[in-house]
């Protein structure tokens, strides 16, 4: 199983997915990261599925062609195991290789309607939702999820309810929910979830250099790894892991930071307004300064700048992060 869904590359490399991010993790973020390359697989933001989802209509934001031939898992989140499976069966019809169960986003609004990191409060339910939609689908159904929601004291429990529904690997985010995105990400409760299940285990979180990468891969034994933030601040970070794993370096050159920046911005969808592509940029922006320390110092510049073209701005920050490369 691990062998056909996680393959490692010819040099020994793990599987590496982009990570499914509410808000920045967007379509234009994850062509801009396709253009960049290294990635093995993405993952959508999540397709919320409320009490009285039309999922037809709902499951039309999903486009299995977008990152071609990089494969798209969907992810789902709700809380109604029958209308979870029924939206599963829509993706499956609009092409998706994976399902994705989202038992971890963090949000008061998500918890709220009992979905989310909400799942984590009974394994029953973890359990009855995912083999729910396990059942309903010929194509693998996988689990993300967190630590827990306010403690870890159900942590064994979801980890072993996630392995008797029927999902294929758990990828974890080794934080609670009441922790948000709180340093530092619990990495021995990755090697934790490891050595309690025979599925395989994607570690995720605080990982935005090389060496953290290999520190999770060495001292949990996940099976793979998973990157989010980490791969806003660095959209480098998967070909510098693999350029590791082949005993080469992956230098950076401002050409391709050029490229990337660009690339992003073509990416914005056409109807969106100016103002919002600003934003979007400034978004990004704030992400990416954090790579290079000169870049930092100019973070809260950039990020004030007033600007009523996203064309405008893109070229200042371009400049500016020239300047200073």
């Amino acid at each position: 199983m691990t062998s056909t869904l996680l393959p490692k590359d010819i040099h020994g490399c793990p599987y590496l997915f982009l990570a499914p991010m509410e808000g920045v993790g967007d379509a234009s973020f994850r062509k801009a990261m396709a253009s960049v390359g290294g990635m093995d697989e993405a993952v959508t933001e999540f397709i919320s599925v409320p009490c009285n989802a039309h999922v037809q209509s709902l499951s039309k934001v999903y486009n299995a062609q977008e990152l071609n031939p990089i494969p798209l898992a969907a992810q789902i989140m709700g809380s109604d195991p029958e209308l979870m499976a029924a939206m599963a069966i829509e993706l499956v019809k609009r092409g998706a290789p994976r399902i994705d169960i989202n038992c971890g986003c963090p949000s008061n609004t998500v918890t709220g309607r009992g979905a989310g990191s909400s799942l984590l409060k009974d394994p029953r339910f973890i359990y009855e939702v995912a083999k729910t939609v396990v059942e309903a689908v010929p194509i693998p159904v996988t689990i993300k999820m967190r630590s827990g929601y306010e403690d870890t004291s159900l942590f064994q429990e979801n980890v072993l309810a996630a392995e008797a529904s029927g999902v294929r690997f758990i990828t974890l985010h080794p934080r609670t929910k009441i922790e948000g995105y709180t340093p530092p990400a619990r990495w021995d409760l990755i090697a934790q979830a490891k050595e309690l299940v025979k599925i395989p285990i994607i570690g995720n979180g605080d990982i935005v250099k090389v060496q953290d990468a290999l520190h999770v891969f060495s001292y949990t034994k996940c099976d793979a790894l998973m990157i989010g933030r980490g791969a806003i601040i660095n959209p480098f970070i998967f070909l510098q892991i693999k350029a590791h794993f082949a005993q080469k370096t992956h230098e950076i050159s401002w050409e391709m930071i050029e490229k990337y920046l660009r690339y992003y911005f073509a990416a914005l969808p056409e109807k969106m307004v100016e103002k919002t592509r600003v934003n979007k940029l400034k978004q990004l922006i704030g992400f990416l300064c954090k790579s290079h320390p000169s870049w930092t110092e100019q973070r809260q510049t950039l990020l004030s700048t007033q600007s009523r073209e996203g064309s405008d701005y893109l070229n200042t920050i371009i400049s500016v992060l020239q300047h200073n490369f």
